[in-house]
């Protein structure tokens, strides 16, 4: 398919779109009201929610359908005795209700926390020891889960049972009697200040135990960058995302800003081991405008024959959640005629530096700094490294962006180490090039000091990549008696590819040919699979210790 000319902002000047744009945020604000109501008020008819399953079953929601469903929710809420301030757990699959109830408890003022159906009881025992949750939402087949951390003490509050009855659980939407329905015409309304809290996130966290992330309720506005800049959205485009509820990229891209913006959402309800095969369909059967998934997803995507498949309505492409190789970037462009716009931030922040239509960055970059954000790079005291230079990714407070987070709940140590001297550290490095590109070097704690060179894992995976036999690689480093440590490589192999000897030092000499020789891998372990995080993240951290224990005596 030929190339697309690039997507560019409507006006004059896409500099001016950019330089001009701003986010204001009143004393009081409130999602609920103030997006989905108020879209509720002026098109009642307009497309909110467009759902999927994967029998074809398929449900549409208006505005006006989220806002009476979830006027409905919030007195089913109160009634339960849930007020401004409890804290909610809600754990369910990609079903609508997810929206209505996040909508109504925003309404109510509760304090929500999404969480990943994929959760085991010991992950859901440790959320709920450590969140003070007064209620606990889930669905019938997660509902064990819960019940088994509530006979091991984890949890004494009430419980909530979407679309089914449990003896002592409260019952949605079946204990929405007649007399609440009506009262959803008069509904219960509260009054949030923007810099109320709004919703804990969990940090999915490659190395140890979650921390709880707090943010405000102006952190949905904070999304207007993420939707109406870097997804360039429209009104009138359907946005797919592919997100678990529990991620904080369902707050990116299947929410707070889509919803701003007044765009609708395509969710697709798939259960089970996730099957590539089954997205280009949905894109052409739905006329599916903007898309976003993570790399992982976008290299499973790469490797399927895409020609059969009517792609013209999609006309925009982003990526977050860890950096997209540039070979990655290359075979999309070539299959679809569409670029992919990467996007970066954290659980802790909305998208603050991004690759936007118009303001194209090299591919393998992140883009450059979003409009209200001003980044930095940091050396280890603090100073500025300068152009061309590895640093850490710090975010200044002067004057505070909108959509970064309040801090970590009940950890003092880490809300040490990430604020200082009026700047946010990510714990991410990166460069700068002279036309204020960024360029990802890795997590500090992925950073490879071998024989005195300091390596990032993601040039010397980006190069793995390039090679026709590799699907995925993570690179780490890997203790060794003579130069403490030497690049080791996981690979996972494109179908029809076999593990040789032969194979290992092609793939050295690629390295070799394509990055700095010090760079190459000097161990390469064929592997069928490499460990993620529940949103698809390297844990890059598991191999390194797996390595390490490899290397102990005995």
């Amino acid at each position: 398919m030929p190339a697309r000319s690039p997507d560019t902002a409507n006006g004059p000047s896409v500099e001016d779109r950019y330089n001009r744009f701003s986010i204001s945020v009143p004393e009081y604000y409130n999602f609920g009201y103030d997006v989905v109501d108020a879209w509720a008020e002026k098109e009642p008819c307009k497309s909110a929610l467009l759902w999927v399953n994967q029998r074809g079953e398929t449900r549409q929601f208006s505005f006006h359908d989220i806002k009476t469903g979830s006027d409905r929710a919030v007195r089913l809420l109160h009634e339960s005795g849930i007020v401004q301030g409890d804290r909610v757990f809600i754990m369910l699959p990609r079903i609508p209700a997810w929206w209505i109830l996040i909508v109504a408890l925003i309404k109510l003022g509760a304090v929500y926390t999404p969480a990943p159906t994929m959760l085991t009881p010991h992950d859901i025992a440790y959320r709920l020891r450590a969140g003070g949750f007064a209620l606990v939402i889930t669905d019938p087949e997660n509902a064990p889960k819960v019940q088994e951390t509530i006979q091991e003490g984890a949890f004494h509050g009430k419980c909530m049972l979407v679309d089914g009855k449990l003896p002592g659980w409260i019952s949605y939407p079946h204990d929405s009697s007649a007399r609440l329905m009506a009262a959803a015409d008069a509904p219960l309304r509260v009054m949030t200040k923007s810099s109320d809290p709004l919703l804990i996130f969990f940090t999915s966290g490659t190395t140890g135990n979650p921390k709880m992330v707090l943010h405000d309720h102006s952190y949905p506005l904070g999304h207007a960058v993420t939707a109406e800049l870097w997804q360039d959205l429209r009104p009138t485009d359907l946005h797919f995302t592919i997100s678990d509820t529990g991620w904080a990229k369902s707050a990116w891209g299947n929410l707070f800003g889509q919803w701003i913006a007044g765009a609708a959402v395509f969710v697709y309800d798939n259960r089970g081991k996730f099957d590539p095969a089954e997205i280009p369909p949905l894109l052409e059967k739905y006329a599916v405008t903007t898309f976003c998934c993570p790399p992982t997803i976008y290299r499973m995507l790469i490797l399927l024959d895409l020609t059969p498949y009517n792609l013209t309505r999609l006309r925009h492409c982003v990526s977050a959640g860890e950096p997209l190789n540039p070979e990655v970037i290359r075979i999309w462009k070539e299959k679809t005629g569409l670029l992919i716009y990467e996007g970066y931030g954290q659980t802790e922040t909305v998208l603050c530096i991004g690759a936007f239509p118009g303001r194209e960055s090299p591919p393998g970059s992140m883009g450059r700094a979003a409009p209200g954000w001003h980044i930095g790079l940091h050396d280890r005291d603090g100073r500025p490294v300068g152009t061309g230079r590895e640093g850490r990714i710090a975010i200044s407070l002067d004057p505070r962006p909108v959509g970064l987070f309040l801090g970590y709940v009940g950890d003092d140590a880490a809300n040490r180490k990430a604020y200082k001297n009026g700047w946010y550290y990510t714990d991410d490095k990166a460069a700068m090039d002279e036309e204020g590109n960024f360029w990802f070097i890795g997590r500090d704690d992925d950073v490879i000091k071998a024989s005195g060179y300091r390596i990032g894992p993601f040039e010397v995976e980006s190069a793995l990549l390039e090679h026709p036999a590799v699907a995925e690689a993570a690179v780490v480093g890997s203790p060794d008696p003579i130069r403490g440590l030497v690049v080791k490589a996981f690979v996972v192999l494109k179908p029809g590819f076999s593990p040789s000897d032969h194979l290992v030092v092609s793939l050295q000499e690629h390295v070799r040919s394509v990055t700095a020789p010090y760079k190459y891998p000097r161990a390469i372990e064929f592997v069928g699979s490499l460990p993620k995080t529940y949103s698809g993240k390297i844990r890059r951290n598991e191999l390194r210790e797996r390595e390490a224990k490899k290397a102990k005596p005995g």
